[in-house]
């Protein structure tokens, strides 16, 4: 099999469809609506909790069976229902469309695998096996979440507010890398690590600074 190629995709105002209205379906419908996805569902029938969300706007609801116009105009599609051949069948008809489409359970049809993943905010860690074993991903995620506590978010935000404000000003790329990567030493890491958020933040504060008045 082909090696994958890792990606983060912005779907923000995207369409997208999925089919299916189950558990897995739900599960699937949060993480797209979590990236301020357009979310589209085509199935029978719907969990209560989608129900709820489809009542309220949340997402777009057409009840009933799958059929190839729910593609037109989608950027992306899961497939998600208990049926083998109805999964097999969007799939398939999704990448003669040159659709990004991944079958739930059944990653091989489609022509994306959906990562194991800890989130602390902005920060991401993803964890993919090419589909090879799941379990695996799924403990080595495991690990990293008692590895990556929420502070690291917290971080992940501050930075990404000091980087923001380098790249304003007119500051040598050379330079602006260097007070970039003093940000993060193996103090802030140690700090991180034994929960002294605050301790660690003042510690990137002042290196920035440090780092703006240096000529």
């Amino acid at each position: 099999m082909a090696r994958c190629y890792p990606i983060s995709l912005v779907l923000a105002g995207r369409p997208c469809l999925v089919v299916g209205g189950g558990r897995v379906a739900e599960r699937k419908i949060l993480s797209l609506l979590a990236c301020e996805a357009r979310v589209r569902v085509v199935s029978p029938i719907l969990t209560r909790g989608l129900q709820a969300m489809a009542e309220k706007g949340q997402i777009e609801y057409r009840q009933g069976e799958y059929r190839p116009a729910d593609l037109e105009g989608i950027f992306l599609v899961v497939a998600a229902t208990n049926r083998d051949e109805v999964n097999h069948r969007v799939a398939r008809e999704a990448m003669e469309r040159n659709l990004l489409v991944n079958v739930v359970d059944d990653p091989p049809y489609g022509n994306f695998y959906v990562p194991a993943v800890v989130r602390r905010g902005a920060l991401q860690i993803a964890i993919s096996t090419d589909g090879k074993s799941p379990l695996l991903a799924r403990r080595i995620k495991e690990e990293l979440e008692k590895r990556y506590g929420p502070e690291y978010g917290l971080l992940a935000d501050l930075l990404g507010e000091i980087r923001a404000d380098l790249l304003e000003q007119t500051v040598d790329p050379v330079r602006r890398r260097n007070v970039l990567t003093a940000l993060v030493d193996d103090q802030v890491l140690r700090l991180l690590a034994a929960g002294e958020l605050e301790q660690a933040k003042e510690r990137v504060i002042n290196a920035y600074h440090r780092g703006r008045s240096e000529p």
